[in-house]
């Protein structure tokens, strides 16, 4: 960094920080512990090869992922991130299946719904069909006894009074 304070890999390694120090941009001196993880899984020389070789843009990705696969890798120094990511698609996975569980359920609810919803209309059209064959006797001469169309007077429309 050539200014007043060295960045974190430089004062880990204990020397000089240039001006053109490529981690400085990347290890801020206030925050040491990441690159001490990154050098301790990666190795300081290693980290340098992999962030020359990238573009400038690409860096700061770069480094984050480091920083990612060096801190599983101390937590799971066998499966590191890999490790997360498997123990998450088992999740993924679990949820589907509950998920699925759920809707069959919600289904198994509708449908019974839908048959008891059924059912008691049946029992209200067999109630009707009770009822109108009780009643037909009383109800149907009073019908046929109101009179037919020919004995209604007939009020012209005031559409067509304007006609």
């Amino acid at each position: 960094m050539g200014g007043s304070s060295p960045c974190a890999s430089c004062k880990l390694l204990r020397r000089r920080c240039a001006k053109d120090c490529i981690f400085a941009p990347y290890f801020p001196p206030d925050d040491p512990y990441k690159f001490a993880i990154v050098h301790k899984v990666f190795g300081a020389s290693n980290v340098s090869k992999m962030l020359k070789e990238l573009s400038v843009h690409q860096r700061a990705d770069a480094v984050r992922s480091l920083v990612y696969e060096a801190s599983a890798r101390m937590k799971d120094p066998i499966y590191g991130c890999v490790g997360v990511i498997s123990y998450l698609e088992d999740q993924v996975s679990q949820l589907q299946m509950q998920l699925a569980v759920a809707q069959a359920e919600i289904l198994w609810i509708q449908m019974q719904q839908a048959e008891s919803s059924m059912a008691n209309q049946q029992i209200i059209h067999a109630e009707d069909k009770s009822f109108v064959q009780h009643n037909s006797h009383t109800i149907v001469p009073q019908l046929m006894s109101f009179g037919s169309s020919s004995n209604v007077v007939r009020e012209p429309l005031k559409r067509d009074r304007e006609r």
